[in-house]
């Protein structure tokens, strides 16, 4: 029987290990609100460093770059002598020897706070999820605006309209916040951008256009806020289409639910999401959706060292029979209360329950358009839009990246422009000798014309 190999220069401490898995919203919050008098604390994440989802849609639009909204993890660790931070990959929980496998090696725990989050959810479309670009990290926000870019360029070298539409086209699947602030962002585009980068493009061929599969855009928002954002939408020109799914998509064709189709080099999908539950826990510790389900303080059913925060978990209250809105605010809360709990059980006193406190929802449809339902009522316009700016400008990490936000967001309002629309593209011959040359040779109206394609190139680099 071939020996354990733990994860070295972690020292053991007469202080109880707790590990914690995921650096989002929930982990990075748990770890600033626990005290280290307690506990050793282990933080495991495959990126090295802190994204701000909710702004991705702004970096796949050329907005910001993705430095701006991502924060060193290990700069938020630095004067911290209990807490250690390692990049690694979990591979397995053993909850009966209290360990976990990671691609690093082995580590033991007292307590593990599993704050993994949520993958976009193709629902076992594999045709779709191999076609379609997903929007959940800094890299896949890059490979959109890639992508967007390279099909401008190659729409240029078309001999006729016809065929630049489907290089032209976008579909954005999803009515959520992501969906909706997405297309937005890409109509600004539409209107203010690519009129002067491609002049010789007659941008009245492009279609923007978002496919809801249920009746109303926003679901989490109130039916005003829901139709204020369609109308806002139509408003800038996006087509808006619910009740309709896109059953399949090659990369160049869309099939839809009504029995059309819409032909597209751009499919964006932003129509759900899964919980990313890690190997050893049972299946009767999960409930819908997949998600784990935990009691009032976050406590794994079945266990009582295993917490899990966030959009991986699921817990029943009388106020939310079927689980708390997965949302940012959601998995800060659940963190800020785990962390305290922690601390009441290091000194004997009782646990705390969980109660969700609604601050409320916001999402901007564009310039000076953004829709916000808060306790007690409800905001729209200018003045929801310079809120959601406030809000989300305030909740980013760190004050560089503040300063970066805000001075990107007031050039690009004044001058209506965004100037980070640069094509970076990784260097074949650096990651892989074994791919030369890599070029798009599928298409037939493009014999003979090699431009290196992002998309293709990188799924090829993965493969390999």
């Amino acid at each position: 029987m071939s020996q354990k190999n733990y994860i070295p220069n972690i020292p053991e401490t007469a202080k109880k290990r707790v590990v914690v898995v995921g650096g989002g919203f929930a982990g990075l919050k748990f770890i600033q609100k626990s005290l280290c008098q307690h506990y050793q604390l282990v933080l495991l994440d495959k990126n090295n460093y802190h994204q701000f989802q909710p702004l991705l849609y702004q970096v796949a639009t050329a907005g910001l770059e993705p430095s701006a909204i991502s924060f060193p993890l290990r700069k938020v660790l630095q004067k911290e002598e209990n807490i250690h931070y390692r990049l690694a990959e979990v591979q397995q929980i053993f909850p009966e020897e209290q360990e976990i496998s990671t691609n690093i090696g082995f580590l033991k725990y007292d307590f593990l706070v599993l704050a993994t989050g949520a993958d976009t959810n193709f629902f076992g479309q594999a045709e779709i999820e191999q076609n379609a670009l997903a929007m959940k990290s800094a890299s896949d926000a890059i490979l959109i605006r890639n992508t967007i870019l390279e099909n401008f360029e190659k729409a240029l070298l078309q001999d006729s309209p016809d065929k630049m539409e489907k290089y032209l086209n976008i579909a954005i699947v999803g009515g959520g916040p992501t969906g909706v602030e997405l297309a937005g962002a890409l109509a600004e585009m539409k209107k203010y951008i690519f009129p002067k980068d491609y002049p010789e493009i007659d941008l009245e061929k492009m279609r923007i256009v978002l496919y809801e599969g249920s009746s109303n855009l926003l679901a989490a928002l109130s039916a005003h806020s829901s139709k204020l954002s369609r109308t806002y939408l139509e408003k800038m020109g996006v087509e808006v289409h619910t009740n309709i799914r896109v059953t399949e998509y090659d990369g160049t064709t869309a099939t839809l639910s009504d029995g059309t189709s819409f032909d597209t080099k751009t499919l964006i999908w932003a129509a759900g999401i899964k919980p990313n539950v890690l190997n050893g826990l049972p299946k009767d510790s999960l409930g819908r959706g997949g998600r784990v389900l935990v009691d009032r303080e976050n406590c794994v059913k079945g266990f009582d060292s295993i917490f899990a925060l966030g959009d991986l978990c699921i817990m029943e209250t009388p106020k939310y029979p079927n689980g708390h809105p997965q949302v940012a605010q959601t998995a800060i809360q659940q963190a800020g209360l785990l962390a305290k709990n922690l601390k009441r059980l290091a000194t004997g006193k009782p646990l705390k329950k969980f109660e969700y406190i609604n601050k409320g929802s916001l999402a901007t449809v564009g310039r000076n358009r953004a829709v916000a339902d808060l306790p007690g009522f409800k905001l729209r316009g200018f003045v929801a839009w310079v809120l959601w700016s406030f809000v989300h400008l305030f909740t980013i990490m760190g004050v560089k990246n503040r300063m970066f936000v805000f001075l990107n967001w007031s050039w690009n309002y004044f001058t209506y422009d965004q100037s980070l629309r640069l094509l970076i593209k990784p260097e074949q011959k650096k990651y892989n000798e074994g791919i030369k040359n890599f070029v798009i040779t599928d298409d037939s109206e493009n014999e003979g014309i090699k431009i290196p394609d992002t998309r293709q190139l990188i799924s090829k680099l993965r493969t390999n």
